[in-house]
């Protein structure tokens, strides 16, 4: 991955369009990751996989409450909180 300040990224624009095209591209702003500009195809590929992880989380979900694994509200916060502190 290829990165670029952002003041080089901002003269620098078409090219970074092209690298874009190839591979993402950090931005960064005094040394900090701001921002990552990728293919238009690469981020459609992202947000199907996103969508696809979230529809297999959803599935499962509903199977476990379909087997009878559930658990009240109360208790649920109560397991998260145990496993924030």
């Amino acid at each position: 991955m290829r990165t670029m300040a952002a003041l080089e990224a901002k003269n620098h624009f078409g090219e970074l369009l092209d690298t874009a095209q190839r591979e993402p591209v950090t931005i960064e702003k005094h040394g900090r990751a701001v921002a990552v500009v990728l293919s238009a195809e690469e981020y459609k590929e992202l947000e199907a996989l996103k969508l696809a992880s979230l529809r297999a989380e959803v599935r499962k979900g509903l199977d476990e409450i379909e087997a009878g694994r559930v658990v009240d509200g109360d208790e649920a916060f109560k397991a998260l909180r145990a496993r924030l502190a």
